[in-house]
């Protein structure tokens, strides 16, 4: 039977069930990775499973995103997770060597296999053939103890490009139109898998960038075929060896195919506050831009930094405007150094940062007030970049250079001659020095632990009854930036549940902590993809230390939803969405839950006296889960 890439490679690590639409499956995991802000909590998970060593081929610990050291609470972390990685068996990043996903890209990702990360933009890998996914901590701390991974077989849809970009359209452009087409939901439950002559036109950075936002169609996945383009990019990286040639066969059954024609591209912006808010670069000319930012894990790689550094070379940025540039790794930047790019976007008026997420996760380099910040970033959700009022836009790095230069968006067809692709040198400097191999007696390493670090929390099971109130409602397109904010305070408390708690919702509802824990178990009511954006499991867990034994929505992103469920909430759906409109904060429902089957309705009581009917995509074992109060509960007691 032929088959996609996808289900070629789900066929290759398949260890449970059938590759039906939406029937669960558990597959193998060759390869997980965690950054620093997820990783603290994923690596006490892993503690309490007492395995010895990771059983995955490979295990990547990246430090990323709180690189700033602003007080003990970060390098304590840091150190942890060194020493946690020493112990266990995986590769440690330190802070300064580059951003996960471009790193992953450089060094360790391969064609065909499977790859989970504890960072909702881990698909990047799919731009060299893997099937790479975002997920929670606990499932990839599961994986490394050699746990299947477990999800519903997802659709694929054929993304189908003909044709070759022209003038100044990139491949960020691709992926703003696909946005534009599908909506922020439009890709979920499904593996968005590239197909069509337009493929071999773009190169290992170009695919990694369209996979890296696939996250934002809330897709479980984006793919490329592995090539030639994906063989030369691993030959200039060192590693030909890892090479296999993939893709789907001829007559491949899709379950969707969406037509894109490169050579019809125009440079396009999403708007605030979503990325899926996308419109022509030309119909913004004359908007002032007080901040541009490049970088981040979608846009900062040695091609993308190059067509700046040629744009800028020789000209002067605008007074009015800041711009920051963040290469996503050391690799990147010696190449830039090596081959004199660098200069150029210095003297043009660039500020240099780290190579670090930074401004992406509002980790330093945020807008002034209600300024307008061109970013090449992944997100703009409000708020995100930790100035509340900031209006972000997301451009590739072309349109941001020019925004830079003219310090407001002009229309492209002003901009000149068409930019230069450039393509990898065949001779990039290493940088697997930088990285920390673990010692073959790892066992005799003793864990670092500062006070920031706090030991994990056992929940309790899920009593038969529930009747609770409702101590928060929102609206549609929840993200998890809105339900656990990030920036520099709050992000260095990850491994400090208790603590990080209380900035639950704080941008949304300030009093909602307090009502939370003066009801002591409550229940939050959701509109339409609640719980997109990152894969932060605090988004989950920190609600659940406050309380919350239910979310009720109308829809769910994927990975937050896997989320709830590893930490004990249970998340239903309203089977009328019009219900919606009947539940009041404050308001009390009440429910059964202790008889609770797979694509079995439950009746749920109003204190207004109205029944109304809630449904759920809960498996047996989704289920079994929430019974014991969790993932962590669930596999103790199926071990001992």
């Amino acid at each position: 039977m032929p088959r996609t890439l996808t289900q070629k490679i789900i066929a290759d690590h398949l260890v449970a069930g059938e590759m039906r639409s939406g029937q669960e499956i558990s597959l193998t995991i060759d390869q997980t990775l965690t950054q620093d802000a997820t990783g603290t909590m994923a690596y006490l998970q892993l503690e309490a499973m007492g395995v010895d060593r990771v059983k995955t081929d490979l295990s990547v610990s990246y430090v990323d995103h709180n690189t700033l050291q602003m007080g003990f609470k970060n390098p304590d972390d840091h150190r942890f997770l060194q020493s946690v990685a020493a112990r266990y068996g995986i590769v440690f990043s330190p802070p300064g060597t580059g951003i996960c996903h471009q790193l992953h890209l450089e060094n360790f990702a391969k064609p065909g296999t499977t790859l989970i990360g504890s960072d909702s933009h881990t698909p990047t890998a799919g731009g060299i053939g893997a099937l790479a996914m975002g997920a929670g901590g606990l499932s990839v701390a599961l994986a490394m103890a050699g746990h299947p991974y477990t999800l519903p077989m997802p659709k694929v849809f054929r993304i189908y490009l003909r044709g070759r970009l022209q003038g100044f359209a990139t491949a960020k452009d691709i992926i703003l139109h696909l946005l534009g087409e599908l909506s922020v939901k439009g890709g979920v439950g499904a593996v968005m898998e590239y197909d069509g002559p337009g493929v071999a036109t773009l190169s290992v950075p170009e695919r990694a960038t369209i996979t890296n936002m696939g996250a934002e169609l809330g897709a479980t996945g984006s793919v490329f075929p592995s090539d030639d383009n994906t063989r030369s990019f691993l030959r200039s990286m060192g590693r030909e060896q890892d090479f296999v040639p993939l893709r789907a066969d001829e007559d491949a059954v899709y379950d969707r195919e969406i037509i894109i024609d490169l050579d019809k591209l125009e440079p396009l912006v999403a708007a605030p506050h979503m990325p899926d808010k996308v419109v022509p670069v030309r119909e913004l000319a004359g908007l002032k831009v007080d901040q541009v930012a490049i970088g981040s894990c979608t846009n900062s790689s040695y091609a993308d930094l190059t067509q700046v550094a040629t744009i800028f070379r020789g000209r002067i940025t605008a007074k009015t405007t800041d711009v920051l540039i963040a290469p996503g790794s050391r690799q990147v930047l010696k190449l830039l150094l090596r081959n004199g790019l660098l200069e150029p976007i210095i003297d043009a008026g660039g500020r240099l940062l780290e190579c670090a997420c930074g401004p992406c996760i509002g980790m330093g380099g945020s807008p002034c007030s209600a300024g307008v910040s061109v970013r090449t970033f992944n997100r703009n959700f409000e708020g995100r970049s930790a100035t509340l009022d900031a209006q972000v836009y997301l451009a590739s790095p072309v349109t941001a250079a020019y925004c830079a230069l003219h310090g407001a968006f002009t229309d492209p067809a002003t901009w000149g001659t068409e930019i230069i692709r450039p393509d990898l040198p065949q001779d990039i400097p290493s940088i697997r020095d930088m990285f920390i191999f673990p010692p073959e007696n790892g066992h005799e390493v003793s864990i670092v632990r500062g006070p920031n670090i706090v030991p994990l929390e056992t929940f309790p099971p899920l009593p038969d009854n529930l009747t609770l109130p409702v101590t928060l409602k929102v609206g549609d397109n929840i993200t998890t930036d809105h339900i656990l904010p990030g920036g520099a305070e709050i992000t260095s408390l990850r491994s400090n549940i208790p603590a990080i708690s209380e900035f639950v919702f704080s941008r949304t509802d300030k009093e909602f902590v307090r009502r939370a824990r003066k009801a002591k178990e409550s229940i939050i009511v959701g509109g339409e993809n609640y719980g997109q954006g990152s894969s932060r499991e605090h988004a989950a867990l920190a609600p659940r230390h406050l309380g919350i034994r239910l979310v009720l929505a109308r829809s769910f992103a994927r990975i937050h939803m896997a989320n709830l469920i590893n930490f004990g909430i249970l998340p239903l759906i309203f089977a009328r969405p019009d219900d919606y409109d009947l539940v009041a904060p404050g308001s009390t429902i009440s429910l059964s839950t202790g008889h609770i089957q797979p694509g079995q309705p439950i009746p749920a009581r109003l204190d207004t006296g109205t029944t109304i009917s809630l449904i759920h995509e809960l498996t047996d074992k989704d289920i079994a889960i929430i019974r014991v109060g969790g993932l962590l509960n669930f596999v103790k007691a199926s071990t001992s």
